[in-house]
């Protein structure tokens, strides 16, 4: 896919991209420069209400409470 530039240094979002990506009018797009490579990462307006239910079935709880574990045994050591 391509887009240009405009003289007013505008350009579009792919409707592909729009569709895939659930971007909506008046999400945010942070453009991450490393150096070598531009990276476009699409930020819904409520970014928390996008997240919720994402980690499910991930269990997050349990990584949680072993990690909490570990450090409570280098701790004592």
């Amino acid at each position: 896919m391509e887009t240009k530039i405009t003289k007013r240094w505008q350009t579009v979002v792919p409707a592909d991209i729009r569709e895939r990506y659930q971007i909506k009018e008046g999400d945010t797009l942070v453009w991450l420069d490393d150096g070598q490579m531009i990276r476009v990462v699409p930020v819904p307006a409520d970014a928390l209400r996008a997240l919720r239910g994402r980690g499910k079935g991930e269990g997050l709880t349990r990584k949680l409470l072993e990690s909490r574990r570990k450090d409570r045994e280098r701790e004592q050591h």
